[in-house]
């Protein structure tokens, strides 16, 4: 399910036991306008229009309701990515490509989801569900790397997948967080984020020793390299 801020509008209330979905609409209409900590709990529920008692029925405070909406963020976000991913069909170079073009349109797309899951300053280890669907949106872009790592070359050491994990994810946020979500003070690019992350990755792999080159009109391959690939890194956990 996709909040948007054009949904609700008109269910907003304590009626029909909708007032849980009503405050979490409400909160993240806020989140939009003002970022996680531009709002109090009171202001919550009155742009829900009830009681400033009414969202401890379901929220023990403020920071709760925005982990309720990260949680929702996450899920959506592990959805979307799996999609992308599609167990690296064709191939996982174009996969691992539509992977990170999905991070920048989830982002660009739903920029308070955004906000709540990674700008709101929640400790996401001290709840046990918000660090668990968090966790499976990240799985999807470690599994992305294990299958990239997988075709180090022969004769090159095969890097951690976790690190490649890690490094790409931060690429993805960075390019997301500067100049994905079209913010007012930004600055112009000559290329679309879309374009700058793949230059990005492009150049990482490339610095990891990976071939990066193909030729006009030939298809990626996941032809996996033999010899031994231990090293200083060692072999992919």
């Amino acid at each position: 399910m996709s909040w948007r801020k054009d949904q609700g509008r008109a269910e907003r209330g304590y009626h029909h036991g909708n007032l849980k979905e009503a405050l979490l609409q409400a909160a993240l209409d806020l989140i939009s306008k003002k970022g996680p900590a531009g709002f109090t709990f009171a202001d919550a529920a009155r742009m829900a229009g009830v009681s400033p008692a009414a969202p401890y029925r379901h929220f023990r405070d403020r920071d709760e309701l925005i982990a309720s909406i990260a949680q929702r963020g996450f899920e959506q976000f592990e959805s979307l990515l799996t999609q992308a991913w599609d167990d690296g069909r064709p191939d996982t170079v174009t996969a691992f490509e539509r992977v990170g073009k999905a991070y920048l349109a989830f982002a660009r797309e739903e920029p308070a989801f955004y906000s709540a899951m990674f700008e709101s300053g929640l400790p996401v280890d001290s709840n046990p569900t918000l660090m668990a669907a968090s966790e499976r949106a990240f799985a999807i872009i470690r599994a992305a790397a294990e299958r990239l790592a997988a075709l180090a070359p022969p004769g090159m050491p095969r890097p951690p997948a976790m690190m490649m994990a890690l490094h790409i994810w931060s690429m993805s946020h960075g390019v997301a967080s500067l100049f994905g979500r079209g913010d007012a003070a930004r600055r112009k690019l000559p290329m679309s984020p879309e374009d700058l992350l793949e230059a990005e990755v492009l150049i990482y792999l490339r610095g990891l020793g990976f071939p990066t080159e193909r030729r006009p009109g030939a298809a990626p391959t996941d032809e996996k390299p033999s010899g031994d690939r231990s090293g200083p890194w060692g072999k992919a956990k």
